[in-house]
Order: C-alpha cells, then sequence, then structure tokens
C-alpha cells in the first residue's frame, strides 16, 4: 500500500501550513494499493521523535476500504462520511493535530495506513494504544508516507 500527498515527498519538508505554527490542517494524502478485500482503513499519525515519548498528531478510523483519498482539513471536521471516526490525540482533543517540535532538529511525522478485515467497534474518541489493540489480527496491508517538520 501506498501513501503519498502533493504537499511533500517522502522523506521531505512537511509544509508550516500543515503545522501547528501555520493551518493546523492534514495535508492532502493519497491511499493507493489498498486490497481489494478490506473492509476498512486506519490512519495513524506520530512523532517518534518527540522528547519523553512517541507523540500522536491523528487517530482515523473506520474509514471506508474503497477510499482512495484524504483530502486537505479532513481531521478538522466533526463528522466523516460513512461512519469513519477521529479517535483522540495526545493534545486531548479529535482529529487532527499538527506538528510542533522544539526548536532543533526537525522531528520525522510518520502517516501510517492500515487496511482492515473488518470494521473497529470502538467509541469515536479511541486512542491509538485502544486502536491497535482493536486492530490486532485484522491488517490485510500497511503503508507509510514520512515528512519532517523542524522550527
Amino acid at each position: 500500500m501506498n501513501v503519498t500527498s502533493s504537499a511533500f515527498q517522502e522523506g521531505g519538508d512537511i509544509p508550516s501550513k500543515f503545522s501547528r505554527d501555520g493551518g493546523n490542517v492534514n495535508p492532502p494524502l493519497r491511499l493507493e494499493g489498498t486490497p481489494p478485500n478490506a473492509k476498512s482503513l486506519v490512519l495513524i499519525v506520530d512523532d517518534p521523535d518527540a522528547p519523553s515519548r512517541t507523540w500522536v498528531h491523528w487517530v482515523l478510523f473506520d474509514l471506508p476500504g474503497d477510499t482512495h483519498a484524504l483530502p486537505e482539513a479532513t481531521g478538522k471536521r466533526a463528522s466523516l462520511p460513512n461512519g469513519a471516526q477521529q479517535g483522540t490525540n495526545d493534545f486531548g482533543k479529535a482529529g487532527y493535530g499538527g506538528p510542533c517540535p522544539p526548536p532543533g532538529k526537525p522531528h520525522r511525522y510518520f502517516f501510517k495506513l492500515y487496511a482492515l478485515d473488518s470494521r473497529l467497534s470502538l467509541k469515536g474518541s479511541a486512542t491509538k494504544v485502544e486502536l491497535e489493540k482493536a486492530m490486532q489480527g485484522h491488517i490485510l496491508g500497511r503503508g507509510e508516507l514520512m515528512g519532517q517538520y523542524g522550527r
């Protein structure tokens, strides 16, 4: 599976528009190569370079398995089509929270896509930990896009 964005290339710099310094909206994403039998998709965005632990920026689940794109600012919508849910990020909010590393070396942000053989029976407030537990034994495929952001 492939995750790409028209806003930045793999390993490239994430424009400030998609950070907490800018518009704090998610970049547009293209999702390709999803297995045809996928019932749902999950997207987790996190920063393993955060000072104390991996910081979760976005938890999105129960996207229809045939979803091919996530437009810019999807992570700011209160409700999503077809029963998709926005979980709780490490800012304590539902939806997308953009990069906001401390000054210094740029941090890496991983946009991880998972195809599942089922939908998940989780509340919209689910965290990454709850989501990863529920996904066990249901992953059909995985893709990833990494971008960097620094101050």
